[in-house]
């Protein structure tokens, strides 16, 4: 009689967690389909012009200032090469006007050429029949102004390098700003309220950031570069008047 009414009782319990389980299934399976739809639905794609278009007046400043830095670095490595800043013909040709004594036509020749080789060339040419401390101070000092004027021009890149950052801050600010005063003005602002500022904000400091980050290191290379050429053309120009040093 016992071991009947164990079983039984056992039984019924089985019953009772399978019947469990199985409503569980039943109620939690609608949930977890739901859920796979959910995250199987495709994310709708972005583009840069709409992240441009949502980063609001900073956003497109920085797309301009963007355009602008790829315009001046395109200038800077196409004018500030080796090769324009003194032409291998134009030096050849001086060269050859040095080693035959005719300084006059070297002068000419180099006062209708706007180089830098040309500029410096022309200065110490002018000092020619003076004693070599004066044609080597000319040299110095005309190399100095021609070189403060090239790091000028390469100077705008660092400008709009650090220009860039500073749009994307004010940017970040202004959706500080949005996003507080949405706080102020409601009760119980919703986290899409709120979220609208704050993406806002990140996106301009990510967009200054993706303009800096390039433009800075495009800076350190023309810069480089320019120096590299400045020094080589002084080593041209000081070989050239070295006939002049007295022995």
């Amino acid at each position: 009689m016992m071991p009947r009414l164990m079983n039984a009782l056992l039984g019924s319990k089985f019953l009772a967690r399978a019947g469990t389980t199985l409503a569980l299934l039943a109620i939690s399976s609608p949930v977890l389909w739901a859920q796979d739809a959910a995250e199987e639905a495709p994310l709708p794609t972005i583009s840069l012009f709409d992240y441009i278009k949502m980063s609001g007046f900073v956003g497109w400043c920085i797309c301009i200032l963007s355009v602008v830095a790829l315009a001046m670095i395109l200038e800077n490595i196409v004018t500030l090469r080796r090769e324009k800043l003194a032409p291998p013909e134009l030096v050849d040709e001086v060269k050859s006007l040095f080693d035959e004594g005719q300084y006059q036509d070297a002068m000419e020749l180099c006062e209708n050429d706007k180089s830098f080789f040309a500029r410096v060339c022309a200065a110490g040419i002018s000092k020619i029949g003076h004693n070599y401390e004066m044609i080597e101070h000319a040299l110095q000092e005309a190399g100095n102004e021609e070189a403060i004027k090239l790091h000028q021009k390469v100077t705008w890149l660092s400008v709009v390098g650090a220009l860039a950052p500073m749009l994307g801050l004010f940017g970040t600010v202004q959706g500080m700003i949005q996003a507080f005063q949405i706080i102020a003005s409601t009760q119980n602002p919703s986290p899409a309220q709120l979220a609208t500022g704050i993406y806002v904000a990140l996106l301009t400091t990510f967009e200054g950031l993706m303009v800096a980050i390039p433009v800075i290191t495009a800076f350190a290379w023309v810069r480089n570069r320019l120096v590299r050429a400045i020094i080589e053309v002084g080593a041209i120009l000081e070989d050239m008047f070295e006939k002049f040093r007295p022995q």
